[in-house]
């Protein structure tokens, strides 16, 4: 569990370095980097997607699995606990802010009681960076090394890329980006404590598939941070998991049909 604290720490200081930054830069700036973060986005999602082995299972995973993501409203949900989140933040900003008497309006244009446009930055800020930081191979053999291997090496290398992406998705999106690091607490803590259960189960196959569905999903983000499109990217989170059925089954499926 240690190398994930460190992932987990790398991201609040990559978060509090971008948040440094994006003070003293100008609207003009702000936007020259936030293309940059969305084209970089792009190109890593690229990379990813390509590693799939199967395009039936790659398609079928993501219609599927965007369908009853829409149903279940993912994005939505995500986006209230993002929300949740910083009325959190609010709440201790304002407690300061009446210990000390600094006044409404100055916490507003410090963006603590922003408006809506706000509100929606935040919580974009939380869901797209928790994506981010928990889809790809390198979350999950990198959580099974460490627990079974006692091999950190692969989550330190994860921990230093994500405290750079979150520096440019801070600048970018806000600071609703530094609380990503719950869902990497969550996820990747998950992986390590079922690291012995789950191994047997985890073939290279299929971390290829899941490597190729993560990377079409953070291509997706950098569609909406370049506001080509506003895709929401969480509803396709069950295709990770059909991924994981159709690989499994794939087997058996054979045997049945003789191949």
């Amino acid at each position: 569990m240690s190398a994930v604290i460190v992932n987990c720490i790398s991201i609040i200081i990559g978060s509090i370095v971008g948040l440094l930054f994006s003070k003293k830069m100008s609207d003009e700036s702000l936007n020259v980097i936030q293309t940059a973060a969305a084209a970089v986005t792009i190109v890593l999602g690229l990379q990813m997607a390509f590693q799939y082995q199967s395009i039936v299972y790659l398609t079928l995973s993501m219609i599927i699995g965007g369908l009853l993501g829409t149903w279940w409203n993912i994005d939505g949900r995500i986006l209230q606990f993002g929300a949740f989140l910083q009325k959190l933040v609010q709440c201790k900003q304002v407690g300061k802010a009446a210990k000390t008497g600094t006044s409404s309006e100055v916490l507003e244009h410090d963006g603590a009681t922003g408006g809506p446009e706000h509100d929606k930055n935040f919580a974009y800020a939380f869901l797209n960076a928790s994506v981010l930081f928990c889809v790809g191979a390198m979350s999950i053999l990198g959580s099974f090394k460490a627990a079974i291997e006692k091999d950190n090496t692969l989550i330190f290398t994860k921990s230093i890329l994500d405290g750079f992406m979150a520096i440019s998705f801070t600048v970018a999106m806000g600071i609703g980006t530094v609380f990503s690091c719950l869902a990497v607490l969550v996820y990747q803590g998950a992986l390590v404590l079922l690291a012995s259960f789950l191994q047997p189960y985890v073939s290279d196959a299929m971390i290829a598939e899941l490597t190729g569905c993560g990377g079409v999903m953070i291509v997706m983000i950098g569609i909406n941070l370049l506001g080509l499109r506003n895709i929401k990217t969480a509803n396709y989170l069950p295709a990770l998991l059909l991924e994981i059925v159709f690989v499994a089954a794939a087997p058996f499926v054979k045997t049945l049909l003789g191949m």
